[in-house]
């Protein structure tokens, strides 16, 4: 009983803490003359300035400090420098093929995904019967546990027993092919992660694809099909520039998804002879070899390809992402 209530207590404690800094803040802004409203903004926010400083800046800048040390969870920090750096870059034999690996996996899945959402949401976008029903079916990818769809995959692709080999044991038979050992073989590794990518096109991404869908003027379709537009011409100039805005936060944000892959990759466990995808390296080298610093590098080298990415993609929005404002200009 005395654990259970020093654990209530320390919740307890958190919210008065955050009443206390948002009233200090308050006093201290009023004293500094802003004005009542300032003020009061600024306490209002204090709580996600505070959870912010302490659970994202402060582990991020600390993660960066200990790319340069030579740290594990529980000793001493020494600091080292590029050491890290370049013993990844150099004489890593892990590193190279998982960056390899990552890369491969979100190019490949990644117009899958985009275009795949898009498809599923023109689909789901047709006024039809019980099209709600269908909505509700294909957004529950969403709402399931990572971990289950994992277990979910590894049970499909199984060598023996899944039912993927299960059914294409025909087409194996025709050619005189043996089952593929989908996670054994490092042939197919990357072709399973990609089927599995699939996945992603249902869910989240589907509903902004249709919420974009439904954004579109319908006037800007019948005056198309006046002039005589197929169904072709008026996806290609009237639905792809009116949505590509959506189009670009779905590019970037399953790009960014793709480069982090990590939970389905830690439960499906495929032969590390195929690579292991970047944040599984990550949390191998922290957690298993408990070599914190070689985990903090890798993090950030991850971190920088996706920004170089993210910010290549940003440079080319002017050629195929089309604004409203833009096109009153």
């Amino acid at each position: 009983m005395e654990n259970y209530t020093a654990t209530l207590m320390r919740w307890l404690l958190v919210p008065v803490c955050l009443f206390a800094i948002a009233g200090a803040l308050y006093f201290i802004f009023l004293k500094l003359g802003w004005r009542k409203r300032q003020a009061m903004g600024v306490a209002l926010v204090s709580p996600w300035m505070v959870g912010f400083l302490i659970f994202t800046a402060y582990p991020l800048l600390n993660s960066l400090y200990l790319s340069f040390t030579d740290s594990s969870l529980f000793g001493k920090a020494n600091w080292v420098g590029l050491d890290n750096y370049i013993y990844l870059f150099t004489k890593d034999i892990e590193f190279w093929p998982s960056i390899r690996i990552t890369l491969l996996y979100a190019a490949l899945s990644l117009p899958i995904g985009v275009v795949g959402a898009l498809l599923v949401a023109m689909l789901l976008n047709n006024k039809i019967k019980g099209i709600g029903t269908f909505r509700t079916i294909y957004f529950l990818p969403a709402v399931l546990p990572e971990v289950a769809v994992a277990l979910l995959w590894r049970w499909m692709f199984n060598s023996e027993s899944g039912i993927i080999n299960y059914s294409l044991s025909p087409f194996f038979a025709l050619f005189g092919m043996d089952k593929p050992n989908w996670f054994g073989d490092p042939n197919y590794v990357l072709g399973a992660f990609i089927i599995m990518s699939v996945w992603g096109i249902f869910g989240t991404n589907t509903v902004v694809f249709l919420a974009g869908l439904q954004g579109v003027p319908r006037s800007l379709y019948e005056a198309a099909e006046i002039d005589g537009a197929n169904a072709l011409a008026k996806f290609r100039h009237i639905t792809v520039p009116q949505i590509s805005p959506v189009i670009l936060l779905q590019v970037v944000m399953g790009m960014i998804g793709a480069l982090q892959i990590f939970t389905i990759a830690m439960f499906v466990r495929p032969t590390s002879a195929a690579g292991k995808f970047m944040n599984q390296l990550v949390y191998e080298r922290g957690f298993a070899a408990l070599h914190m610093g070689e985990a903090s590098a890798i993090a950030w080298v991850l971190f920088i390809i996706i920004l170089v990415l993210t910010l290549l993609v940003f440079r080319s929005t002017p050629a195929w992402v089309h604004y409203e404002s833009d096109m009153r200009k």
